[in-house]
Protein backbone atom coordinates (compact mmCIF):
# COMPACT_ATOMS: atom_id res chain seq x y z
CA UNK A 1 0.00 0.00 0.00
CA UNK A 2 0.86 3.70 -1.42
CA UNK A 3 2.62 6.02 1.91
CA UNK A 4 0.33 8.35 2.32
CA UNK A 5 0.73 11.69 4.64
CA UNK A 6 -2.20 12.26 7.64
CA UNK A 7 -3.02 15.40 7.81
CA UNK A 8 -5.67 17.73 9.49
CA UNK A 9 -7.04 20.66 7.93
CA UNK A 10 -7.63 23.40 10.45
CA UNK A 11 -9.89 26.29 9.03
CA UNK A 12 -13.06 25.44 7.51
CA UNK A 13 -13.60 28.48 5.31
CA UNK A 14 -13.54 28.82 1.54
CA UNK A 15 -10.36 28.06 1.15
CA UNK A 16 -10.70 24.64 2.90
CA UNK A 17 -12.74 23.76 0.07
CA UNK A 18 -10.05 24.68 -2.68
CA UNK A 19 -7.34 22.81 -1.01
CA UNK A 20 -9.97 19.42 -0.26
CA UNK A 21 -10.44 19.66 -3.99
CA UNK A 22 -6.82 19.81 -5.19
CA UNK A 23 -6.01 16.95 -2.54
CA UNK A 24 -8.51 14.84 -4.30
CA UNK A 25 -7.74 15.71 -8.07
CA UNK A 26 -3.86 16.07 -7.66
CA UNK A 27 -2.60 14.63 -4.12
CA UNK A 28 -3.35 10.97 -4.07
CA UNK A 29 -0.32 11.00 -1.52
CA UNK A 30 -2.32 13.04 1.44
CA UNK A 31 -5.11 11.38 3.75
CA UNK A 32 -7.60 13.93 5.06
CA UNK A 33 -8.47 12.13 9.17
CA UNK A 34 -9.22 15.25 11.15
CA UNK A 35 -11.11 18.66 10.71
CA UNK A 36 -10.23 21.52 12.97
CA UNK A 37 -12.79 24.61 13.18
CA UNK A 38 -14.06 26.41 16.10
CA UNK A 39 -17.37 26.84 14.52
CA UNK A 40 -19.14 22.91 15.39
CA UNK A 41 -21.32 23.32 12.67
CA UNK A 42 -18.44 23.76 9.90
CA UNK A 43 -16.18 21.30 11.41
CA UNK A 44 -18.89 18.57 10.98
CA UNK A 45 -20.02 19.60 7.86
CA UNK A 46 -16.35 19.15 6.40
CA UNK A 47 -15.65 16.12 8.02
CA UNK A 48 -18.63 14.45 7.19
CA UNK A 49 -17.47 15.29 3.57
CA UNK A 50 -13.79 14.10 3.67
CA UNK A 51 -14.60 11.35 6.15
CA UNK A 52 -12.65 12.88 9.02
CA UNK A 53 -13.17 13.10 12.50
CA UNK A 54 -14.23 16.60 13.33
CA UNK A 55 -12.42 18.69 15.96
CA UNK A 56 -13.47 22.02 17.44
CA UNK A 57 -10.15 23.15 18.46
CA UNK A 58 -6.28 22.30 17.92
CA UNK A 59 -5.62 21.69 21.21
CA UNK A 60 -8.09 18.73 21.05
CA UNK A 61 -6.63 17.66 17.99
CA UNK A 62 -3.17 17.74 18.54
CA UNK A 63 -3.92 15.32 21.95
CA UNK A 64 -6.15 12.82 20.44
CA UNK A 65 -6.09 13.10 16.39
CA UNK A 66 -4.01 10.89 14.14
CA UNK A 67 -2.24 13.00 11.55
CA UNK A 68 0.85 13.85 10.79
CA UNK A 69 0.70 17.46 9.20
CA UNK A 70 -1.57 19.96 9.71
CA UNK A 71 -3.12 22.61 6.68
CA UNK A 72 -3.69 26.20 8.44
CA UNK A 73 -6.07 27.85 6.35
CA UNK A 74 -6.99 30.69 9.28
CA UNK A 75 -7.18 34.64 9.29
CA UNK A 76 -3.45 35.86 9.32
CA UNK A 77 -3.30 37.14 13.32
CA UNK A 78 -3.58 33.52 14.40
CA UNK A 79 -1.02 31.72 11.74
CA UNK A 80 1.56 32.21 14.57
CA UNK A 81 0.27 30.98 17.43
CA UNK A 82 -1.02 28.09 15.65
CA UNK A 83 2.02 26.94 13.83
CA UNK A 84 3.76 26.98 16.49
CA UNK A 85 1.41 25.08 18.53
CA UNK A 86 1.90 22.27 15.98
CA UNK A 87 5.57 22.44 15.67
CA UNK A 88 5.78 21.75 19.49
CA UNK A 89 3.60 19.11 18.87
CA UNK A 90 6.06 17.73 16.40
CA UNK A 91 3.66 18.10 13.17
CA UNK A 92 4.95 18.96 9.54
CA UNK A 93 3.04 22.43 8.95
CA UNK A 94 1.32 23.52 5.52
CA UNK A 95 0.51 27.27 6.20
CA UNK A 96 -1.35 30.11 3.71
CA UNK A 97 0.46 32.45 2.94
CA UNK A 98 1.27 35.34 4.29
CA UNK A 99 3.33 33.51 7.05
CA UNK A 100 2.33 36.08 9.10
CA UNK A 101 1.11 40.17 9.48
CA UNK A 102 4.34 40.72 10.44
CA UNK A 103 8.54 40.07 10.01
CA UNK A 104 8.75 39.25 13.83
CA UNK A 105 6.05 37.17 14.25
CA UNK A 106 7.46 35.30 10.86
CA UNK A 107 11.20 35.23 12.39
CA UNK A 108 9.17 33.44 15.44
CA UNK A 109 7.23 30.92 13.40
CA UNK A 110 11.06 30.33 11.86
CA UNK A 111 12.62 29.59 14.63
CA UNK A 112 9.54 26.75 16.12
CA UNK A 113 9.95 25.37 12.69
CA UNK A 114 13.63 24.69 13.07
CA UNK A 115 13.36 23.80 16.30
CA UNK A 116 11.04 21.31 15.39
CA UNK A 117 12.65 20.08 12.47
CA UNK A 118 9.47 19.06 10.44
CA UNK A 119 8.68 20.15 6.88
CA UNK A 120 7.44 23.62 6.82
CA UNK A 121 5.65 24.95 3.75
CA UNK A 122 4.29 28.14 2.83
CA UNK A 123 0.55 27.94 0.74
CA UNK A 124 1.50 30.25 -2.60
CA UNK A 125 -0.27 28.08 -5.53
CA UNK A 126 0.86 31.10 -7.83
CA UNK A 127 4.44 29.47 -7.78
CA UNK A 128 2.82 26.29 -9.18
CA UNK A 129 0.73 27.78 -12.20
CA UNK A 130 1.83 25.77 -15.47
CA UNK A 131 1.42 29.49 -17.32
CA UNK A 132 3.93 30.95 -14.90
CA UNK A 133 6.21 28.33 -15.08
CA UNK A 134 6.32 28.28 -18.80
CA UNK A 135 6.85 31.83 -18.71
CA UNK A 136 9.94 31.59 -16.45
CA UNK A 137 11.33 28.22 -19.11
CA UNK A 138 10.23 30.82 -21.83
CA UNK A 139 12.75 33.40 -20.23
CA UNK A 140 15.35 31.16 -19.07
CA UNK A 141 15.61 30.18 -22.91
CA UNK A 142 15.88 33.32 -24.07
CA UNK A 143 12.58 33.54 -26.00
CA UNK A 144 12.05 36.62 -25.58
CA UNK A 145 15.25 38.19 -24.95
CA UNK A 146 16.56 40.73 -22.32
CA UNK A 147 14.46 41.90 -20.11
CA UNK A 148 13.27 45.31 -20.18
CA UNK A 149 9.76 45.50 -18.25
CA UNK A 150 6.99 44.05 -16.73
CA UNK A 151 3.38 44.10 -15.59
CA UNK A 152 0.93 42.18 -13.37
CA UNK A 153 -2.22 43.05 -12.75
CA UNK A 154 -4.65 41.84 -10.22
CA UNK A 155 -8.15 42.44 -9.87
CA UNK A 156 -11.01 41.37 -7.79
CA UNK A 157 -14.65 41.34 -9.47
CA UNK A 158 -17.60 42.91 -8.01
CA UNK A 159 -19.55 39.77 -5.77
CA UNK A 160 -16.35 38.20 -4.78
CA UNK A 161 -17.07 39.09 -0.90
CA UNK A 162 -20.60 38.43 0.29
CA UNK A 163 -22.54 38.60 3.51
CA UNK A 164 -21.18 39.65 6.96
CA UNK A 165 -17.68 42.04 7.07
CA UNK A 166 -14.81 39.54 5.97
CA UNK A 167 -11.66 39.17 8.09
CA UNK A 168 -9.83 40.50 5.66
CA UNK A 169 -11.32 43.50 5.91
CA UNK A 170 -10.20 44.05 9.70
CA UNK A 171 -6.70 45.34 9.73
CA UNK A 172 -6.32 43.77 13.41
CA UNK A 173 -7.20 40.25 11.67
CA UNK A 174 -5.76 40.55 8.30
CA UNK A 175 -2.12 43.12 8.97
CA UNK A 176 -2.93 44.32 5.49
CA UNK A 177 -5.21 44.98 2.91
CA UNK A 178 -4.90 43.94 -0.70
CA UNK A 179 -1.52 43.87 -1.45
CA UNK A 180 -0.50 41.36 1.29
CA UNK A 181 -4.02 39.09 0.70
CA UNK A 182 -4.80 38.30 -2.97
CA UNK A 183 -1.54 40.45 -4.51
CA UNK A 184 0.80 37.85 -3.32
CA UNK A 185 -0.33 35.55 -5.81
CA UNK A 186 0.65 38.57 -8.68
CA UNK A 187 3.84 38.82 -6.76
CA UNK A 188 5.03 36.04 -6.83
CA UNK A 189 5.18 35.26 -11.06
CA UNK A 190 7.17 38.60 -10.99
CA UNK A 191 9.81 37.28 -8.19
CA UNK A 192 9.95 33.62 -9.94
CA UNK A 193 10.58 35.73 -13.04
CA UNK A 194 12.73 38.42 -12.79
CA UNK A 195 14.40 37.49 -9.60
CA UNK A 196 14.70 39.35 -6.22
CA UNK A 197 12.70 42.70 -5.46
CA UNK A 198 15.00 45.03 -4.42
CA UNK A 199 12.67 48.57 -3.60
CA UNK A 200 9.15 50.26 -4.50
CA UNK A 201 7.07 52.76 -4.68
CA UNK A 202 3.76 52.80 -4.92
CA UNK A 203 0.20 54.80 -4.15
CA UNK A 204 -2.54 53.03 -2.37
CA UNK A 205 -6.28 54.14 -1.53
CA UNK A 206 -9.15 52.70 -0.38
CA UNK A 207 -12.13 53.08 -3.29
CA UNK A 208 -13.72 49.93 -1.29
CA UNK A 209 -14.58 52.10 2.04
CA UNK A 210 -15.87 48.73 4.22
CA UNK A 211 -12.17 47.94 3.53
CA UNK A 212 -10.01 48.69 6.77
CA UNK A 213 -7.01 48.17 4.24
CA UNK A 214 -5.51 49.37 0.92
CA UNK A 215 -8.21 48.24 -1.24
CA UNK A 216 -6.35 50.16 -4.35
CA UNK A 217 -2.17 49.88 -4.89
CA UNK A 218 -0.13 50.92 -8.09
CA UNK A 219 3.23 49.73 -7.86
CA UNK A 220 6.62 49.87 -9.41
CA UNK A 221 9.00 46.99 -8.32
CA UNK A 222 12.81 47.65 -8.96
CA UNK A 223 14.40 44.23 -9.21
CA UNK A 224 18.19 43.75 -8.30
CA UNK A 225 18.88 43.27 -11.46
CA UNK A 226 17.81 47.06 -12.57
CA UNK A 227 14.50 45.54 -14.29
CA UNK A 228 11.12 48.05 -13.46
CA UNK A 229 7.88 46.25 -13.31
CA UNK A 230 4.38 47.51 -12.45
CA UNK A 231 2.20 45.96 -9.89
CA UNK A 232 -1.34 46.63 -9.91
CA UNK A 233 -4.01 45.56 -6.92
CA UNK A 234 -7.83 46.77 -7.10
CA UNK A 235 -10.57 45.52 -5.12
CA UNK A 236 -13.10 47.97 -6.01
CA UNK A 237 -16.32 45.89 -5.97
CA UNK A 238 -17.03 47.21 -9.44
CA UNK A 239 -17.04 44.75 -12.47
CA UNK A 240 -13.43 44.89 -14.15
CA UNK A 241 -13.17 44.41 -17.78
CA UNK A 242 -11.37 41.99 -19.76
CA UNK A 243 -7.39 42.41 -20.62
CA UNK A 244 -4.46 40.96 -19.15
CA UNK A 245 -2.86 39.50 -15.80
CA UNK A 246 0.32 39.67 -16.77
CA UNK A 247 3.34 41.49 -19.43
CA UNK A 248 6.80 40.83 -19.74
CA UNK A 249 8.65 42.66 -22.31
CA UNK A 250 12.24 41.45 -23.85
CA UNK A 251 14.25 42.90 -26.18
CA UNK A 252 12.97 40.28 -28.72
CA UNK A 253 9.33 40.24 -28.43
CA UNK A 254 6.30 39.98 -25.18
CA UNK A 255 4.62 37.17 -23.35
CA UNK A 256 1.35 38.07 -22.24
CA UNK A 257 -1.19 35.66 -19.55
CA UNK A 258 -4.43 37.27 -20.50
CA UNK A 259 -7.70 37.88 -17.65
CA UNK A 260 -10.52 35.27 -17.18
CA UNK A 261 -10.98 31.62 -17.57
CA UNK A 262 -10.63 31.47 -21.28
CA UNK A 263 -7.47 33.80 -20.69
CA UNK A 264 -4.30 32.63 -22.54
CA UNK A 265 -0.54 32.37 -22.38
CA UNK A 266 0.69 34.59 -25.95
CA UNK A 267 4.02 35.05 -27.23
CA UNK A 268 4.60 38.32 -29.55
CA UNK A 269 7.72 37.99 -31.53
CA UNK A 270 9.33 38.60 -35.04
CA UNK A 271 8.15 35.46 -36.44
CA UNK A 272 4.58 35.77 -34.69
CA UNK A 273 3.72 39.34 -34.90
CA UNK A 274 -0.20 38.77 -34.17
CA UNK A 275 0.78 36.42 -31.21
CA UNK A 276 1.28 32.42 -30.97
CA UNK A 277 -1.08 31.03 -28.34
CA UNK A 278 1.64 28.71 -26.39
CA UNK A 279 -1.01 27.66 -23.70
CA UNK A 280 -4.92 28.12 -22.93
CA UNK A 281 -7.47 28.85 -20.59
CA UNK A 282 -5.19 29.10 -18.16
CA UNK A 283 -4.81 25.33 -17.00
CA UNK A 284 -3.49 24.46 -13.47
CA UNK A 285 -5.59 27.43 -12.04
CA UNK A 286 -7.82 27.15 -9.76
CA UNK A 287 -8.06 23.85 -6.90
CA UNK A 288 -5.35 22.26 -9.41
CA UNK A 289 -2.78 24.26 -7.95
CA UNK A 290 -3.51 23.86 -4.41
CA UNK A 291 -3.21 20.33 -5.30
CA UNK A 292 -0.17 20.68 -6.69
CA UNK A 293 1.28 22.27 -3.69
CA UNK A 294 -0.09 19.90 -1.52
CA UNK A 295 1.75 17.37 -3.36
CA UNK A 296 5.07 18.96 -3.35
CA UNK A 297 4.41 18.78 0.56
CA UNK A 298 3.73 15.23 0.53
CA UNK A 299 6.99 14.25 -1.24
CA UNK A 300 8.68 16.81 0.53
CA UNK A 301 7.48 14.59 3.55
CA UNK A 302 7.47 11.18 2.60
CA UNK A 303 10.53 11.54 0.18
CA UNK A 304 12.93 14.21 1.69
CA UNK A 305 12.27 16.20 -1.92
CA UNK A 306 12.76 19.88 -1.54
CA UNK A 307 10.23 22.07 -1.45
CA UNK A 308 9.82 24.25 -4.88
CA UNK A 309 10.01 27.08 -2.50
CA UNK A 310 11.55 27.52 1.02
CA UNK A 311 9.53 29.21 3.76
CA UNK A 312 12.39 31.73 3.86
CA UNK A 313 11.98 32.58 0.09
CA UNK A 314 8.42 32.58 0.75
CA UNK A 315 8.89 36.20 2.87
CA UNK A 316 9.43 38.20 -0.39
CA UNK A 317 5.68 38.72 -0.81
CA UNK A 318 5.02 40.19 2.69
CA UNK A 319 8.22 42.38 2.32
CA UNK A 320 7.40 43.76 -0.62
CA UNK A 321 3.86 44.28 0.57
CA UNK A 322 5.16 45.93 3.46
CA UNK A 323 7.35 48.33 1.90
CA UNK A 324 4.36 49.38 -0.58
CA UNK A 325 3.26 50.70 2.98
CA UNK A 326 5.80 52.09 3.71
CA UNK A 327 6.29 53.90 0.62
CA UNK A 328 2.62 54.94 0.23
CA UNK A 329 3.05 57.23 3.51
CA UNK A 330 6.41 58.12 2.45
CA UNK A 331 6.15 59.16 -1.12
CA UNK A 332 9.50 57.76 -1.79
CA UNK A 333 11.01 54.25 -2.48
CA UNK A 334 11.60 51.97 0.41
CA UNK A 335 14.11 48.94 0.46
CA UNK A 336 12.34 45.40 0.38
CA UNK A 337 14.72 43.91 2.76
CA UNK A 338 14.98 45.92 5.76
Amino acid sequence: MTQRVKVALVGCGNIAQSHWQGIQAEAPQIEVTAIVDTHTGRATAMAEQTGAKAYTSLEQALSTGDFDAVDIMLPHYLHEETAISAFAAGKHVVLEKPMAPTIDACDRILAAAKAAGTVFMIAEQSHYWPDALKVRELISSGAIGEIITARAYFGNAAGIDTGPKPWRYELAKSGGGICMDGGAHWIRPLRMWLGEVDEVVAVTGQPKKEMEGESYARSMLRFESGVVAVFDALNGGMFIGPGEEFRVTGTLGELVIEKGSGGNLIRYDEAHPQGEIIMSKRPGRGPASFGYELRDFSRAVLEGKTLAASPEYSLGELRTALAIYRSAESGQWEKVWV
